[in-house]
């Protein structure tokens, strides 16, 4: 504020305030900085644009395009700004605007609309956790919006592969909420693997009996069983096998095609002999 301030009493404001006419008085849309500085430098005259007044859903569209991304709001104020976007574009256009139109309008990540629709998801009771979270410093937030981002995007990927447990879903909320604050889910990420343990249903074949199984010990309140035990217990060394599988087959490419094109001689003496140690550690897992 202070080095704009400096600039303009030097050289003025170079960029004009935008404003509407309101009646016998001007509203200003964008410039807030400018105006302040030019108040306290009493100029007499500021260079302004003036557009037409515009409506509620013109209004709000400008200031997410002037201020969202440049003043860092909170997903949670982003999303409740959002909220009144597109029920004004519904009332305007007859239909409720997908992510395209979302992102064109607001000029959010199609990413960014996703993460504000979970928050708007929630019920009331969870956004008045979230509000009162955000009212603290950031280093003191533990009930964050990427906690309840990340937990609503598992949860959906839980109810899309196990639709058993779409009718319990605001209890396990409670249950996970529970959790996180008592240290047993001890970080926002493991919800990542709560994603994985229901999507191996269909990745592996796991039995949806075996996978409910694990996640109904995550799910229980009375078991003090996080996320991260449940996955490494139940289909951790599958994934991990998975990941190694990939590993293998990019090698087997890689000996294949340097064998193919006759460059078996270029190989560096330090990768021929991690080779012979891995193709003596294979045949001793093979009993060869």
């Amino acid at each position: 504020m202070e080095s704009l301030m400096l600039s303009i009493d030097k050289h003025g404001i170079q960029v004009p305030i935008t404003v509407y006419e309101d009646g016998n008085h001007y509203v200003l849309i964008d410039g807030e900085r400018r105006w302040r500085c030019a108040s306290k430098l009493n100029l007499k005259a500021v260079p302004a644009i003036i557009q037409d007044k515009p409506t509620e859903l013109q209004n709000l569209v400008l200031m997410y395009n002037i201020h969202a991304l440049r003043e860092q709001w909170d997903y949670y104020t982003i999303a409740s700004k959002l909220q009144r976007i597109i029920e004004l574009y519904q009332t305007e256009n007859g239909l409720a605007p997908n992510e395209i139109t979302l992102s064109e309008l607001t000029g959010l990540s199609r990413g960014a609309i996703r993460r504000c629709q979970l928050l708007l998801g929630l019920p009331d009771r969870f956004k008045e956790m979230l509000l009162v979270e955000l009212e603290k410093p950031k280093s003191q937030q533990r009930l964050s919006e990427d906690f309840f981002i990340e937990m609503e995007k598992a949860l959906k990927t839980v109810v899309r592969r196990l639709p058993v447990y779409q009718g319990r879903i605001d209890t396990i909320r409670d249950t996970l909420v529970t959790k996180f604050k008592n240290n047993i889910i001890t970080a926002v990420t493991d919800f990542r693997q709560l994603s994985k343990i229901a999507t191996a249903v269909d990745t592996f074949g796991v039995a949806q009996k075996q996978a409910a199984k694990t996640l109904d010990q995550i799910f229980d309140p009375a078991q003090k069983v996080g996320i991260k035990e449940a996955y490494s217990a139940a289909v951790e060394f599958e994934y991990v096998e998975r990941k190694a599988l990939r590993y293998v087959e990019n090698l087997s490419d890689f000996l294949e095609e340097i064998d193919s094109d006759e460059e078996v001689d270029k190989l560096d003496d330090v990768f021929i002999s991690k080779l012979r140690a891995l193709y003596e550690h294979i045949g001793k897992l093979l009993g060869e």
